[in-house]
């Protein structure tokens, strides 16, 4: 098949340091590519990938100081799409609902994977007046606040299988893995870890729009001598922080439609300690692959049983639930569904001449 992938231009595909969307991009579109398809990539110029790359900035944007307005370079990018979707059997957006008005009468067959929480009041109308888009969630939970959305499939998140290295030995510590966020509760880590008199290492990104949070909570927090914070890590420093931890402290405190930290670990052969919201019952395995936990209590409880948890047990399970592989052949199978015509009738088929075929509303009502 011939499949654009349409990722945001925030950070590069992949991304030098923190950034989930655009990490399983290219993941899935590298997976794609070793199946024999012919991928097309619109990201920013300093991505890296094996398929055809249509740099829309030069560089992630979140790099460059100069961008002031995200949302022109986007605009730009689903211009570009457009002009080429023609080439295109189906159409990946990674873009949330930005192209939904651009891309309301395209004919070449779509789907849009949304990759962050869809609790928020503000979104309800957009999924109401666009409601022929077909979507994909990246777990069951995922879907709950919109369930009439067009949801065709859930596909969840997965990674290569050579990517992080099983570690059947783990040192004396635990980490925290991710952002410095108030939902993300690094406080709760700190103290699980402290509690179980245990040395905690923090591998963690600093948003602007968390900044004050992080100086006024957590900062005084890190000078406890069990506490190490080591700031952004890359794949090779992240493969040895998660792998030789005893376990991943995820205590979450907002619906998490994934959490993609948890698969890597899992692959490390790390069990994990999470909170159970969100998406957490359906990645986890109680007992299996960690412990769901509800109280700080039962998470520091957790902590004194984590060595009975079978590490090669744990790797096993995302071996078999979460690799890229399986990701690519889940959304093949709806690209197919796409294409055959099997899932909606607003996408009757792929239109070859010229320009992506864009009826407006005004004569779409003319015409009925």
């Amino acid at each position: 098949m011939k499949i654009a992938q349409v990722a945001p231009l925030h950070e590069s595909v992949p991304p030098k340091l923190y950034g989930g969307t655009e990490r399983i991009v290219h993941y899935l579109t590298e997976a794609l590519i070793d199946e024999g398809h012919e991928v097309t990539l619109f990201a920013s110029g300093d991505s890296n990938t094996r398929a055809s790359l249509e740099a829309i900035v030069p560089k992630a944007l979140r790099l460059d100081e100069r961008i002031v307005e995200p949302l022109a370079s986007h605009l730009l990018m689903f211009d570009r799409v457009t002009e080429m979707a023609a080439r295109f059997d189906v159409i990946h957006f990674h873009t949330d609902y930005l192209h939904f008005p651009i891309f309301r009468r395209c004919l070449v067959p779509h789907l849009t994977t949304f990759h962050g929480r869809l609790d928020i009041p503000d979104l309800q109308p957009i999924f109401k007046a666009f409601s022929e888009f077909p979507v994909v969630s990246i777990s069951d939970f995922q879907r709950h606040p919109v369930e009439k959305a067009n949801w065709i499939g859930t596909v969840y998140h997965g990674l290569p299988e050579d990517l992080y290295t099983f570690q059947p030995q783990p040192d004396n510590y635990l980490a925290f893995l991710g952002r410095i966020s108030p939902e993300k509760r690094p406080d709760r880590a700190i103290e699980i870890a402290i509690n179980a008199g245990i040395p905690l290492k923090i591998a963690a990104k600093v948003d602007r729009a968390d900044r004050d949070y992080y100086l006024e909570k957590i900062r005084p927090l890190l000078d406890h001598p069990l506490v190490e914070f080591l700031g952004e890590v890359n794949e090779p420093e992240k493969n040895e922080l998660l792998g030789r931890a005893r376990a991943l402290l995820f205590p979450i405190d907002w619906p998490e439609p994934f959490g993609l930290v948890m698969i890597e670990a899992l692959a490390c052969g790390t069990p994990v300690i999470a909170f159970g919201n969100g998406s957490v019952p359906e990645v986890l395995h109680h007992g299996k692959t960690g412990f769901i936990v509800d109280t700080m209590e039962q998470a520091i409880a957790a902590v004194e049983k984590i060595d009975a948890i079978d590490r090669l047990g744990c790797r096993k399970e995302f071996e078999n639930r979460f690799s890229a592989r399986l990701m690519a052949r889940n959304y093949v199978e709806l690209y197919l569904q796409l294409v055959e015509g099997r899932m909606s009738s607003e996408l009757p088929g792929v239109h070859r001449s010229g320009r992506c075929q864009i009826e407006s509303r005004h004569e779409a009502r003319k015409a009925s």
